[in-house]
């Protein structure tokens, strides 16, 4: 049984919340094993190393501005230094920046515009024309984690957010280790990970949405592949991702 911590405030109305729970089941059945999906509100995490003690993955999910921006930050840290194999997707992916942002460039007072618009040092910032309902092709740099999951280097994904990487601060970030593995058509940060970590991937879209149990999604499958303790590093998870396409 493979447990995975969904960070974020549960809305059982909200159809990424319930696609979260749907594609892990359909990840982890598709590779034979089982997974126990446990929400944890970004307000009850105060000691990531009790809070979250005893999950094998962490799921940064949609549907911010969370009711603790420090919560989740405090869950991104954890599995960063710790190497607890992590995905976000939407809000996930832009808490991870900002987490990278304060905590690894040294940024303290980096922000979110959903919670600070007037901030000085705007790491995530309103999309100049929102992508919530769209659905568009994603280009993926071949070498990495990401394109090892999907066996391709393009994918069609469908989005639900307003807010997106500044990319004023992207030079920033790949300077502190972070690679972009997902762009637009027009160069616009669509994917990140962190390559020397086992699994460390956050998405501005919503894979999740489009997985089926006939068909699950490939970068949650890579995620709850990591998770389940089927590679020991980066490097070894994409030869391993690339041997068994999880397409």
């Amino acid at each position: 049984m493979i447990r995975i911590g969904v960070i974020g405030e549960h809305d059982p109305a909200n159809e990424t919340h319930v696609a979260t729970e749907d594609a892990l089941g359909h990840s982890a059945m598709s590779m034979g094993t089982g997974v126990e999906t446990t929400w944890v509100s970004t307000a009850d995490i105060t000691d990531p190393a009790d809070d979250l003690a005893g999950f094998d993955g962490l799921f940064i999910a949609p549907g911010s501005p969370y009711r603790s921006l420090e919560g989740a930050l405090r869950a991104i840290e954890h599995a960063r230094l710790g190497d607890v194999p992590l995905l976000g997707t939407c809000g996930g992916l832009q808490h991870v920046v900002l987490e990278i942002a304060r905590h690894v460039i040294g940024i303290e007072h980096a922000q979110h515009a959903e919670y600070d618009p007037r901030a000085s040092a705007l790491f995530v910032t309103p999309l100049s024309c929102s992508l919530a309902g769209q659905t568009m092709e994603v280009d993926i740099r071949p070498d990495t984690v990401a394109a090892a999951a999907y066996g391709a280097t393009t994918a069609t994904e469908r989005y639900y957010c307003n807010f997106g990487l500044n990319p004023d601060h992207i030079d920033d970030l790949v300077g502190a280790g972070v690679r972009i593995s997902g762009t637009d058509s027009e160069g616009e940060v669509r994917i990140v990970e962190l390559p020397n970590r086992r699994f460390f991937v956050a998405t501005l879209f919503v894979p999740q949405a489009r997985s089926t149990l006939v068909d699950p999604h490939p970068i949650v499958s890579a995620f709850v592949a990591a998770a389940g303790g089927r590679d020991t590093g980066s490097a070894r998870a994409t030869e391993w991702l690339s041997e068994n396409s999880l397409n």
